[in-house]
């Protein structure tokens, strides 16, 4: 089975902040309602940290099991958050990245998400990721936002 890189564009409407985070935030929890493990790659701590927050402020229906990388010890929810400085290396199903470029570990995941954003400077880095996984034959796909 190839390796697919999805890719959500967001339209030329101004974001609302947090929105990346926030499409993060909804694309882990339906992917563990899947009965997927996903991994949240984030650009940095701060980032990470605030996705964590943001998963602990669903309503309780919506609740998804998560943590930041290193601190469920021995035990692995079903969505980790990381950050550049501090990774597991537990075995996920699904890679959802938030970083400019394509962490060096996306080729150890079977499926990954990333965003193409509307600021151009960032769209050119999304566009750099695309060819990046079309040059490794990865199965590629773009989506609305």
């Amino acid at each position: 089975m190839a390796k697919q890189a999805l890719f959500y564009v967001f339209s030329a409407t101004p974001m609302q902040p947090l929105s990346l985070e926030n499409k993060a935030c909804d694309l882990a929890a339906d992917a563990w309602r899947l009965g997927k493990k996903v991994l949240i790659a984030c650009q940095t701590k701060e980032q990470a940290l605030l996705i964590d927050e943001m998963l602990w402020q669903r309503d309780p229906e919506q609740f998804v099991p998560h943590n930041l990388s290193g601190e469920a010890g021995g035990y692995m929810t079903p969505v980790e958050i990381c950050w550049p400085e501090k990774r597991n290396s537990q075995r996920r199903d699904l890679l959802i990245s938030l970083s400019l470029q394509v962490p060096e570990f996306a080729l150890l995941f079977p499926q990954v998400i990333e965003f193409v954003p509307t600021d151009e400077k960032l769209k050119i880095l999304a566009r750099e990721r695309y060819k990046y996984y079309r040059q490794l034959g990865w199965q590629l796909g773009t989506e609305q936002a």
